[in-house]
Formats: structure tokens, C-alpha cells, sequence
């Protein structure tokens, strides 16, 4: 009885390190190319001091440190609001919470198909476009920012609202469903450092929406009439017509799974 007990408590504590393990490794990976990581940093210092001063007995520095660790918990929530808040919407994006539905095989299709049309010829014509696809994390703050539109999605009204030097080609157009929601949106910027540098204000928010919501963006340069599309804060450049066409079938509907979609053909990421 003695042994099969112990061999229950050994195999707990195996599930309790790997699940460890495994939320730490989760944890690494979110944080890497963020400033979290210049956190983590700071606090693996002020680790290190506190145990020194600890093994010297250094009083007054151990209770500096011990400060450092009461109130650095509050500082550290205020400060990566955002990164929490995203975390948060992560989590809560997990298949295992969601109660929306997807859309109807057809509405999608008809959907890709308007925006592709537009893009193509956006890239051919080198006009800038940011063009956002809201799925199951609602950004209505966004949409409120922009002009209301509330059309139907056709290749015809988005090509129309980019055009150069009118009132509503700066900013983004945010989709829902099969509907044109806003258009000259304001979105976050994001501020991941590892981004390419020669990347400008409407490549770094069609990143910055992916970051704090599960929205989709394709983006026109305006300087090179390239593609490129951002899911979850990652970027893919020099998309064909043929990939932007599957990447957005594959992420709008799941079930369709293309053997060579986007995300793994040519194109780097970020850069």
C-alpha cells in the first residue's frame, strides 16, 4: 500500500513540474521581443542583490530589496497593463471559451473574394491600405475612432474609401462580418523593437490590432504596392493574391486547411 502511494505522490509531483515547466515556457515566449523581457531582467537583478545582502547580512540593503518586492507588484501592474490585458485576451480567445460561431462557407468566400479583388488593385496602383478583420474579440473601441460606414463589404467601396486625398484613405477599415463597420480608424501602434525598421505607421498598427485582439490585417504599401498580412502580432510580407485568397479562407474558416498556406511559403516575418 506504502509503495503504490508513493508511486501516486511520484507521479503527481512529475504532472506538477511538467505543467510547471510548461506554463513557464508559455510565459517565455510571450514576453520574448516585448519589454516585459527588460523586466524580467530588472527583477533577476534585484534577486540577486536581495540573496547577497541575505548571505552578508547587509540590513539595510536587505530591507531596501524587501520594499523593492512589496511595491515593485504594484508598479510592475501599471506599468504592463497592456501586456496583462493582453495575456487576459489571449486566454480568453481559447477555443475552449468561445460560443461564437463561424460564418457560412459561402459568406466567407464571397467576403474574401471582395477583398482580394480590391487588393489586387491596390498593389497594382501602389495605394496604401489597412484593412482589419474583426473575429471573436470585439474592437469597437477602434471602430468608434473612425468614420462610421456600415456597407456591405464589395471590392468597389473599399477601393473607393483608399483612394489618395480623400477624406477617408488615412487610417484603417474595420470589417465585421460582411460589413464595412468604419473606415479611417485610429489602432494601436505596436511596440515590438524587433520590427523591421523600415516599416511605417500603417504596417506597425495593422500589427498593433493583432496584438490586442485576434483581428486579422492585410496591408498595401503605398511605397512598393506590397502585401502583407498579421494575425497575433506576427507579420508575413510579399503575400501573392494566391496566398492572401487561402491564409484568409484558412483563418476564417478553420476547417478549411490549405496543405501550403501563407504562413509557411515565402515571406519574411517582421522583416
Amino acid at each position: 500500500m506504502d509503495s503504490l502511494r508513493n508511486v501516486v505522490q511520484y507521479l503527481g509531483d512529475v504532472v506538477d513540474i511538467l505543467i510547471v515547466t510548461y506554463i513557464i515556457y508559455k510565459f517565455i515566449l510571450f514576453i520574448r521581443g516585448t519589454r516585459a523581457i527588460q523586466l524580467l531582467k530588472g527583477i533577476t537583478v534585484i534577486v540577486i542583490v536581495w540573496l547577497l545582502s541575505i548571505y552578508f547580512q547587509l540590513n539595510t540593503l536587505q530591507w531596501l530589496m524587501s520594499q523593492a518586492f512589496t511595491y515593485g507588484v504594484f508598479a510592475i501592474l501599471i506599468i504592463f497593463q497592456p501586456e496583462l490585458r493582453r495575456a487576459l485576451e489571449r486566454l480568453g480567445r481559447n477555443r475552449i471559451f468561445s460560443l461564437s460561431s463561424h460564418q457560412e462557407d459561402d459568406e466567407v468566400e464571397d467576403i474574401v473574394h471582395e477583398i482580394v479583388k480590391a487588393v489586387q488593385y491596390m498593389e497594382k496602383r501602389r495605394i496604401g491600405a489597412l484593412i482589419v478583420i474583426e473575429r471573436d474579440t470585439g474592437i469597437n473601441d477602434y471602430i468608434e475612432t473612425g468614420i462610421e460606414i456600415n456597407g456591405k463589404v464589395s471590392s468597389e467601396l473599399l477601393i473607393n474609401i483608399f483612394i489618395p486625398n480623400t477624406p477617408l484613405h488615412d487610417g484603417a477599415v474595420i470589417l465585421r462580418k460582411d460589413a464595412v463597420m468604419a473606415a479611417s480608424c485610429y489602432l494601436p501602434l505596436s511596440e515590438n523593437p524587433f520590427i523591421n525598421k523600415e516599416l511605417g505607421t500603417r504596417h506597425r498598427a495593422g500589427i498593433g490590432i493583432t496584438e490586442v485582439s485576434d483581428s486579422l490585417s492585410v496591408i498595401v504599401s503605398e511605397e512598393t504596392g506590397q502585401v502583407s498580412i498579421a494575425k497575433n502580432g506576427e507579420m508575413e510580407r510579399n503575400i501573392s493574391d494566391t496566398q492572401l485568397e487561402e491564409w484568409l479562407v484558412k483563418e476564417l474558416k478553420p476547417a478549411v486547411k490549405p496543405s501550403n498556406g501563407p504562413w509557411y511559403r515565402k515571406g519574411s516575418r517582421h522583416g
